[in-house]
């Protein structure tokens, strides 16, 4: 009997560290904080008999009741997506406001029909992927302005339907998640190569909603590069942009959606550029040392960005986020450089990407770097380290959750000639407000991606909790951080979407005529406003 994904977390249920690996965790943190391990004793998680929610206040037409669930594991479920707050809330039993119902069409017809009935009734209508949102893109925080709320879970538009093999493209549903993505192309021999870190719960629809940012630290950074045509329902209608490898013919319709968080439209099917499957791999893990180690690594970052070479991995760790990740002792910043091909060799590569590190202050491996023909080569090392770490994160945050634990992260992007002073004030904005609101804790910064022009330093804050006044703790760190990060001149997020949490600084950070341009669009393809309501702009 396969397991349900948990309610109130990330993943399924059963999974996330052991007893004894908490433990040690809390020892860990204990010693960092400079607390007792004992204070950080972790709460129960919820049980699906403890849910108390809402009545719905919907009950779906005959046509459509085989669609619609109120079961309350699944309300609850789709009550949230999977932030630190949302987390918090979930773990303590707060739904408070957990959608009506929740619908899973089973084609394009009955997404039309749903949303029919819903402008009808006056239902807002949320699109859902996967869940992986930590910004509140799928929370149904809609107003007072509608009788109710259902999520449509697209989780049944699963399958690719098609294959270019020539074209080295393929027409696959919104729906599904990454790993049946990967398993449907794999017998032709291909990849989207598309690996954000909710890979394992997150859906291409998703994806392509939220501009997610992947696998590719330089070149093909975002999702956008890899959408060749789209298809979405309106409830004016369905839109299907014309499949083609570029053009010059106006303004883009993809751009119009790709991004749009479920506002403009429910994203159905997709065609999307693919690659022939990597066999030549080549990696190293550079160490910079010193004081001034991560601003060395930084340079060394924006010359390889800069070189042309287009490292499909360039992840720069303080050393902090060398330590917390197991891949360095605290001391050093830590650089993971990777490339990979299916078509050539890849020393002459990895060979000058080294000699670029080493006149940035790197020390490289005397070896130089690990080439090989398969992928065993990312899970050895300080690389494989850090992978393992990037891949459980979305577990342990939830363990740290329970154990009292402030655990998030926000992320941004600046230019290199502004970074230094940049990350300067981020720092120290977010650490005086961890340690005004928390008394003490830590934040650590990497790179994910990285631009000819910029990077996008990523930042991870660890902090004991006040429980019961988690979620005003992280508003106000949250806070000082967005104000430090737009008054200097980055944006408020680089891969992680609007949703409603970065709403405040958004409507700061666009043109106010871009604003009104987009408030048209929702006009005309949404009148009755009723698709994921709050989200990027408000409905008139």
């Amino acid at each position: 009997m396969a397991r349900r994904r948990k309610f109130w977390g990330w993943g399924l249920e059963g999974e996330g560290p052991t007893a004894e690996q908490e433990r040690a965790i809390a020892a860990g943190l204990a010693q960092r904080f400079g607390t007792h391990a004992g204070d950080l004793r972790p709460t129960p998680a919820p049980s699906a008999a403890s849910l108390r929610l809402p009545a719905p206040r919907l009950a779906p037409p005959d046509a459509l009741a085989a669609l619609c669930s109120a079961d309350p594991v699944e309300r609850a479920g789709h009550a949230y997506g999977k932030s630190y707050r949302d987390v918090v809330r979930a773990r303590a039993g707060r739904f408070e406001r957990p959608p009506d119902l929740v619908a899973f069409p089973r084609d394009e017809t009955d997404v039309v029909a749903l949303l029919d009935w819903c402008a009808a009734v006056g239902a807002a209508a949320i699109p859902y992927g996967g869940g992986s949102s930590v910004v509140g893109g799928v929370e149904p925080a809609v107003g007072e302005a509608y009788r109710g709320v259902v999520t449509l879970d697209l989780a049944r538009l699963d399958r690719v339907l098609e294959i270019d093999r020539v074209s080295r493209a393929a027409r696959i549903q919104a729906g599904v998640l990454g790993p049946a993505l990967e398993d449907g192309l794999r017998p032709a021999g291909l990849t989207l190569r598309h690996y954000p870190q909710s890979f394992e719960f997150s859906s291409l629809g998703g994806w392509i909603a939220t501009r997610s940012g992947g696998h590719y630290a330089t070149l093909w950074t975002h999702v956008d590069e890899f959408v060749e045509g789209l298809r979405l329902v309106t409830p004016r209608g369905v839109i299907e942009t014309r499949r083609l490898p570029g053009s010059g013919a106006g303004p883009s319709p993809d751009r119009l959606f790709i991004g749009s968080e479920g506002i403009l439209g429910v994203i159905t099917e997709a065609w999307m550029r693919l690659q022939d499957r990597p066999v030549f791999r080549a990696q190293a893990s550079v160490r910079f040392p010193g004081p001034r180690g991560f601003l060395d690594g930084a340079r060394a970052v924006r010359a390889l960005a800069q070189s042309g070479l287009h490292p499909a991995n360039c992840r720069l760790l303080d050393p902090l986020e060398a330590l917390t990740s197991g891949a360095g002792g605290g001391d050093e910043a830590l650089l993971v450089v990777a490339f990979e091909s299916a078509d050539h060799p890849l020393d002459a590569w990895a060979a000058r990407a080294l000699e670029i590190c080493r006149d940035a202050g790197g020390l490289v491996p005397e070896s130089g770097a690990s080439v090989r023909r398969d992928g065993e080569g990312a899970r050895e090392g300080a690389a494989g380290a850090w992978r393992q770490a990037f891949l459980q994160a979305p577990y342990l945050r939830d363990a740290l959750v329970g154990m009292g634990v402030l655990s998030e992260t926000f992320e941004t992007a600046i230019t290199w000639d502004r970074f230094e002073a940049f990350h300067a004030a981020v720092l120290e904005a977010a650490r005086s407000a961890v340690t005004r609101v928390c008394g003490t804790g830590s934040v650590a910064c990497r790179f994910t991606h990285a631009y000819p022009d910029g990077p996008a330093p990523y930042y991870t804050v660890l902090a004991p909790a006040r429980r019961g006044d988690e979620l005003a703790q992280w508003a106000e760190i949250k806070a000082a951080a967005g104000e430090a990060i737009l008054s200097c001149g980055g944006t408020i997020t680089h891969h992680h979407a609007v949703g409603r949490d970065h709403r405040p600084w958004y409507d700061r950070e666009r043109p106010a005529l871009f604003a009104e341009a987009l408030r048209a669009a929702k006009r005309s393809l949404d009148p009755a406003g009723i698709l994921n309501p709050g989200v990027l702009i408000d409905p008139a």
